[in-house]
């Protein structure tokens, strides 16, 4: 079974999907293929599925979203290569005690593939190899198609793991951002980070790169505008002033001459921003 669920989510067995259409046995689907080859129980899919208020057929209803999901992957699994062990689509949809397993039997996952290629990078960060860390970060964030679970109606349980992984990409886009840097690459990140800073009003770490970019790229006028625009976003907002590491980069800008710039390190000699926002 392939699953990709960072953009529009698409489940297939044998390359035929097996995703459904109506908005509710998606969910189902969507909590089973982001929990892959684990149990999700029974009171989780509930709560996703109704919230709080879950009718007195939660539980019949939920049997009857598992049976059209079966259904599909009965379809699909008639495709299974000649010569292999028969299978159903109980053994592809499990039920186990308290809830229900998505069996991948070893298929393909886009957000584990984005774990390991992250994971890989920040190792090569941690190594000095920004060059190696810069591609697998690239490689890691090239598989991302959208906003996680784009076409998927969310409850709870859905819409906090879209945040969880929202917050990887963003730090995986970080350590890329920051990879570029140490590579000597401002000018060529320019246009991205005046996209991300646009998006991400109050995010430090990005603002911060971005006035180094801009810096290092000779426009240290724009770079202090970029400093006062997030400042004025994060009182307005949020009620809170810069942080202190953000701070000493103004000041380090104010103060340096433009043939100083390529002296600056990134994120402040090393030392890493805090995200707000």
């Amino acid at each position: 079974m392939d699953i990709a669920v960072l953009g529009a989510l698409a489940v297939k067995e044998n390359g035929i999907s097996v995703t459904p259409t109506a908005p509710k046995p998606r969910q189902v689907l969507a909590m089973l293929a982001l929990h892959a080859d684990q149990v999700v129980p029974v009171a989780a899919l509930i709560e996703e599925l109704w919230g709080d208020c879950p009718p007195r057929s939660a539980r019949t209803t939920l049997q009857t979203y598992v049976l059209q999901l079966r259904e599909l992957i009965a379809e699909a699994l008639k495709h299974d290569p000649e010569g292999t062990a028969p299978r159903t689509a109980k053994d592809v949809l499990v039920t186990l005690p308290g809830g229900y397993m998505l069996n991948t039997s070893g298929g393909t996952s886009d957000v584990r593939e984005f774990e390991r290629l992250a994971g890989t990078g920040y190792r090569a960060m941690d190594a000095e190899d920004y060059t190696g860390a810069a591609r697998r970060l690239r490689e890691a964030l090239a598989l991302w198609n959208g906003a996680a679970l784009a076409d998927v109606q969310t409850g709870t349980q859905l819409e906090m793991q879209v945040r969880r992984l929202e917050e990887s990409r963003l730090c995986a886009l970080n350590q890329r951002i920051e990879a570029d840097l140490r590579l000597g690459r401002h000018r060529e990140i320019l246009g991205e980070l005046s996209m991300l800073v646009t998006r991400y009003r109050t995010h430090e770490n990005l603002h911060g790169q971005f006035m180094l970019a801009l810096h290092r790229s000779g426009r240290r006028s724009e770079a202090l505008g970029v400093y006062q625009r997030l400042r004025n976003a994060l009182v307005r907002e949020l009620g809170l002033e810069p942080s202190p590491a953000l701070r000493r980069m103004q000041r380090s800008i104010l103060l340096a001459g433009p043939e100083s710039a390529s002296d600056m390190a990134p994120a402040t000699a090393g030392e890493r921003l805090s995200s707000v926002g």
